[in-house]
């Protein structure tokens, strides 16, 4: 089979290729082997590849942590699913592995494209402003990264909680994304200063709740337009600054400061990323998916990812 594998680190480029003559895995004890109907491109891909995330599978591997696949064989075969990949197995592939307890059944309202970039992307936008941040309606929520594959989903989410929602995102293209997906302000950080925004929208009292996967000035901006009693959730670093909080500051002005790291919930708390997927499910959002790619363009998608140059999802189709 065709398969993507990464013998050393670096960046992706450097250091994914492509193989024609890869054996398909062979699946152990709970897990299933899935042809790969399509992968969905994460920014934790990219982080492994270069050997930087807090998750780092035995070389070599073939990356790519998010699909949607068909089961291929056994009692369950031909069943649609979505999921994270068993690594070293990845779902940049033909055929890859997934853990039979955790695999979720595809939404049916939902191509396979969409499908694949469904589970990560919602399940982190769903805990951070549910879960952790307790997001209620006609509250402001401010959404850092926002015509991206998580903060695009933060956008929707935060809609249809009935929130009035900021994002803020790089570039009008990006702007132009983030306003069909209805967000109430769209602020071009390039362009302006989005805690001026902020206050301006809010008159002056600040966002209740901040989704941040960026850090960075992005983090330290949210500090200075957040509400009384706001919840800034810190949910990655794309930006590659990792903050040093303001704990004074917290403080005096009344703030909380929340992570969120779903990966604990899948093995802390399964029955809660179940429950989150059939309220989703039932919810219907449909991801951004801004780009279709063949299996070839793997290493490339992963690379514009990674540099800030997308838009929603990238889906790879195999």
């Amino acid at each position: 089979m065709r398969a993507w594998r990464i013998t050393r680190t670096g960046a992706p480029l450097d250091v994914m290729e492509l193989v024609t003559d890869a054996e398909p895995p062979v699946p152990g004890p709970g897990q299933l082997l899935v042809r790969v109907r399509a992968a969905a491109v994460n920014f934790p891909d990219a982080l492994m590849a270069a050997g930087q995330y807090q998750v780092r599978p035995p070389l070599p591997f073939t990356p790519g942590v998010e699909l949607c696949g068909e089961v291929a064989e056994g009692p369950r075969a031909g069943q649609r699913l979505i999921g994270t990949a068993e690594l070293p197995a990845g779902a940049f592939a033909e055929h890859a592995l997934m853990n039979a307890a955790t695999a979720l059944p595809a939404p049916g309202h939902l191509d396979d494209a969409e499908a694949a970039g469904f589970h990560i992307a919602y399940q982190t936008a769903w805990f951070a402003l549910h879960r952790r941040a307790r997001l209620a309606r006609g509250e402001t929520l401010l959404v850092h990264a926002a015509a991206g594959g998580v903060g695009s989903a933060a956008v929707q989410l935060g809609k249809a909680a009935g929130a009035f929602v900021i994002a803020v995102v790089g570039g009008p293209e990006k702007a132009a994304v983030a306003a069909e997906l209805g967000a109430d302000v769209v602020v071009d950080r390039r362009a302006g200063d989005f805690v001026a925004a902020v206050r301006e929208a809010t008159g002056g009292r600040g966002a209740d709740v901040v989704f941040d996967p960026v850090g960075g000035p992005a983090f330290t901006g949210s500090t200075r337009c957040v509400a009384f009693e706001g919840r800034i959730v810190v949910v990655g670093f794309a930006s590659g600054g990792i903050p040093a909080p303001p704990l004074g500051h917290a403080l005096v002005k009344n703030y909380s400061l929340l992570g969120l790291h779903w990966g604990l919930y899948v093995t802390r708390d399964p029955a809660a990323v179940r429950a989150c997927h059939a309220a989703l499910t039932a919810l219907a959002p449909r991801p951004l998916v801004s780009a279709r790619l063949p299996l070839e363009a793997a290493a490339t998608a992963v690379h514009d990812l990674a540099a800030g140059t997308t838009t929603g999802r990238l889906a790879i189709l195999p």
